[in-house]
């Protein structure tokens, strides 16, 4: 082979690997974008379905009880919200201190068994501070009446375990006239002037809405 084309062969040698070289460095340059791309092009839906997917609340914080009262409540023992969710309602109402006057009343009525024996109910349960709303002679003359008591306290129990997001509308109570819910969240009233202070509460037989003002049916 001449000196020429030995001359000719190394140059086309050389200028291949020169070219080689600057294909390898751009490839490389471009994966490293495709990379790039790539991940965030793979990223983007995630990040679009979990923007669109639903917010659902944790079950635990669905089911807690909530409102103002509900600080009030023990935080252990029988008169906490775990230890009432053991006991049947009057027995629950009991060991609770915001409920002592409604306990008395229960029992004056003798609608104690009742409401422990019942299944699946709820209880629209007056504080103490809404049984002293109403004026003393009256709340002393109910008191002695065993069969207005009853009428009384009945509407105050709905036979259907009642959960927050059922809790709005119109409900048929156990003395047979209506109450009627209105809100959501944690902001509720009964018949307009009542107002749900700790909702949502559990015993063993019944959904406890405990409220700040006595609820009267029609005479």
């Amino acid at each position: 082979m001449s000196v020429t084309r030995t001359r000719s062969v190394a140059a086309l040698l050389a200028a291949g690997a020169l070219a080689f070289g600057l294909t390898a460095c751009s490839s490389g340059s471009d994966t490293s974008s495709n990379y790039a791309s790539s991940g965030v092009a793979s990223s983007a839906p995630s990040a679009a379905a979990a923007a669109a997917a639903p917010k659902t609340a944790p079950a635990a914080a669905v089911d807690a009880p909530f409102g103002t009262a509900c600080a009030a409540v023990p935080k252990d023992g029988s008169g906490s919200f775990a230890g009432m969710a053991q006991d049947p309602v009057a027995t629950a109402a009991s060991h609770n201190p915001l409920l002592s006057t409604l306990v008395s009343a229960v029992t004056a009525a003798g609608l104690g068994d009742t409401l422990n024996s019942a299944q699946n109910i709820t209880v629209f349960a007056p504080t103490n501070d809404a049984f002293a709303k109403v004026p003393a002679d009256q709340l002393k003359a109910l008191l002695a009446d065993k069969d207005k008591l009853t009428k009384v306290l009945t509407y105050h129990v709905v036979p259907d375990r009642l959960a927050p997001a059922s809790l709005a509308g119109s409900h048929k109570t156990l003395e047979g006239a209506d109450v009627k819910v209105a809100g959501s969240g944690a902001a509720y009233t009964v018949n307009n002037n009542s107002k749900v202070l700790c909702g949502n509460v559990q015993t063993a037989n019944a959904t406890v809405y405990i409220v700040d003002t006595v609820l009267m049916p029609a005479s």
